[in-house]
């Protein structure tokens, strides 16, 4: 009884049940209702679940060069599911991937991406960009051979950039060389930037999807 006055007392100022019924009683389109169309919400549900596995596993993770690696391997071998909940993050991560790019030819194929929905398609393809950034950031911060090896190569084809490439490709590291500094900044580009930035395009997408409504040329 207690909570719910709370709730009403909240529900008169921030009417957010008439928020929730607005939102809940938008009826679904029949052509919506074909599987092909649920690629963009799975993708979001994977984005989720990174995020929840992601603030379990940044409580133990160490972002150094001298205590990354081992604070991997006393997450898989001593944290209470940690094994689970890493091996959740890490196929998770791979099922994004694949299941943004398989939205965005179902997009192309209905023609979702012509006028009016040309921004939406730009924030899409923005999505899409910052989903492989998770997966390159994030592959290097178990800090072992294959992880480091992997992001001196992938730091190393931002040289071949036109003009800015060896700057950009410095900016990255830290440094001429992978380092310390580069591990420190694809962690905070991993849990903190990205992140932020993805939120803001997730929801300049959803807005436009509800207001332009989903697209049914087929």
């Amino acid at each position: 009884m207690k909570m719910s006055r709370i709730v009403a007392w909240l529900d008169e100022r921030f009417p957010f049940s008439q928020w929730y019924r607005e939102f809940s009683s938008h009826p679904v389109p029949v052509h919506a209702q074909n599987p092909i169309y649920c690629f963009g919400g799975l993708t979001f549900l994977t984005f989720l679940i990174q995020v929840l596995t992601g603030i379990f596993l940044a409580v133990y993770y160490q972002p150094t060069s001298d205590k990354a690696y081992q604070s991997i391997q006393f997450i898989m071998g001593q944290v209470r599911f940690g094994a689970y909940v890493r091996s959740i993050h890490h196929y998770s991560a791979n099922l994004m991937v694949v299941l943004v790019f398989l939205h965005m030819l179902r997009v192309f194929y209905t023609g979702s991406f012509k006028k009016p929905r040309e921004l939406n398609w730009v924030a899409g393809v923005c999505l899409l960009i910052l989903t492989l950034g998770f997966g390159f950031t994030g592959y290097l911060l178990p800090w072992d051979q294959v992880a480091y090896w992997a992001s001196t190569v992938g730091t190393e084809i931002m040289k071949g950039t036109p003009v800015a490439g060896k700057y950009l490709m410095i900016l990255t590291r830290g440094g001429l060389k992978v380092s310390d500094f580069t591990l420190t900044r694809f962690y905070a580009l991993h849990v903190m930037i990205l992140p932020a930035v993805t939120i803001v395009f997730l929801i300049a997408h959803f807005v436009m999807v509800r207001i332009q409504g989903i697209s049914k040329e087929l």
